[in-house]
């Protein structure tokens, strides 16, 4: 999702998990539920489920990772979650949405044939997000003590606004569509497996949580923000197409050189996408909420353990372990009293 910049994209620091104590982060909700969706499932390709039938793989990669990471660096989240998608980004959906039908389509396929390690592949691919995994993460969420904002589009340019108006250090994401917002500090590859699937190759790479600073890469690229998003367009965003046979490298040097979409010869203007102003714009100014509540509560220890226990058949050991993790990081920021006793 979002622009492929990550050519072009430096420097990037390497700060590992100890480099997040301490810090708040503005995550990309959906973007961490996709990555759950797709890794967290068993040999088949079969995402994990509870008794009803209802898919539990979400719930289970936000509980693990966010109560670990909040118990063991003293992390704090805030969850922000895209809104109805803008009209310009209607097309965009529309693509992904065939890819998953044919991934679907695929790993059936793979399964019916016994061809396991190719039907893993495509089942990752295969993953969607519905209405009962958008509500049952954010009652998770909540019941957590973690604060959600909903954005009024794109959740990448709420978190933005909320890490530079300084309510979190940084974004924790792996879209670069942040940096065009103008978000000013990313960390990609906040994992506690410190693994990134890659389908298409069949395996796994290690990875480590790197940070990436919006100014620091101007200053190294030697352009504007405005540049930056010009340079996204001509390599596809979100919104648009890109240039066929234009890449980062390339749109780079070509921004460089004309300082503007604008200014390119009419053999590439002309190929760019008619709305591509439009599109400037909506990163430059996009439409996100001034006005959000963001608290930490105390995890509701009661209510995760009939949440994942009782209604979607958690083992009660794995939740008690999560409980207790949760009340700990909470008790070491606020000081409260734990109360896991009292299930």
């Amino acid at each position: 999702m979002g622009s492929l910049l990550t050519p072009i994209i430096r420097p990037v620091h390497k700060i590992g998990l100890r480099g997040l104590r301490n810090k708040i982060f503005a995550v990309d909700a959906l973007n961490a539920i996709y990555q759950f969706l797709a890794l967290i499932r068993m040999p088949t390709g079969e995402p994990f489920k509870d008794e009803k039938g209802r898919i539990t793989s979400h719930l289970i990669g936000l509980s693990t990772r966010y109560s670990r990471l909040a118990y063991e660096y003293h992390c704090s989240f805030i969850f922000v979650f895209d809104g109805p998608p803008h009209p310009l980004k209607k097309r965009e959906l529309e693509r992904r949405r065939k890819i998953r039908e044919k991934a679907l389509k695929e790993w059936l396929k793979a399964l019916e044939q016994g061809r396991l390690d190719e039907a893993f592949s495509k089942a990752v691919v295969s993953s969607a997000v519905n209405e009962y995994i958008i509500q049952s993460s954010k009652k998770l969420l909540k019941l957590m003590g973690f604060p959600i904002v909903d954005a009024p589009h794109d959740a990448e340019a709420q978190a933005a606004f909320i890490v530079n108006r300084g309510d979190a250090w940084a974004a924790n994401t792996m879209d670069w569509d942040f940096l065009l917002y103008g978000g000013e500090r990313m960390v990609r590859y906040i994992t506690i497996t410190g693994e990134e699937w890659l389908p298409s190759k069949g395996y796994s790479r290690k990875l480590s949580p790197e940070l990436i600073v919006l100014k620091e890469v101007l200053r190294e690229l030697k352009i504007t923000r405005k540049q930056l998003v010009e340079i996204a367009v001509l390599v596809g965003t979100d919104y648009n197409e890109g240039v066929k046979g234009i890449g980062p490298v390339k749109a780079l040097r070509l921004v460089k050189k004309y300082g503007s979409i604008e200014n390119m010869p009419p053999t590439i203007r002309e190929k760019v996408d008619p709305h591509w102003r439009e599109i400037v714009n909506l990163y430059m100014n996009p439409p996100v909420y001034t006005n959000y509540d963001i608290v930490f509560h105390p995890p509701d220890s009661q209510g995760i353990y009939e949440f994942l226990v009782k209604e979607h058949s958690f083992s009660p050991k794995r939740v008690l372990t999560v409980i207790e993790r949760l009340e700990k990081a909470y008790n070491a920021l606020h000081g409260q009293k734990t109360i896991t006793g009292y299930l």
